[in-house]
């Protein structure tokens, strides 16, 4: 029971950089993709956004009044 080396291959993926139609797909009508996603999950994206916006307006309001507070 004896241990044989095992031989490897490593398979190296590379962009060639004289083709500049790979990431095209991407940005291709994003405006209308990012409408789709949100008219699809708007109560979602209400749920997300609401706690944070809110967590976020709250410390703000907090670190203006406890600088206001050692004004006077």
């Amino acid at each position: 029971m004896g241990k044989q080396p095992v031989k490897l291959k490593a398979v190296v993926y590379a962009l060639s950089p004289f083709q500049q139609k790979i990431m095209t797909g991407l940005w291709k009508d994003l405006p209308e993709k990012i409408h789709h996603k949100v008219s699809e999950n708007w109560i979602s994206t209400i749920l997300l956004l609401a706690p944070v916006i809110g967590t976020y307006s709250y410390a703000q309001h907090f670190q203006e009044q406890e600088k206001l507070e050692h004004r006077f």
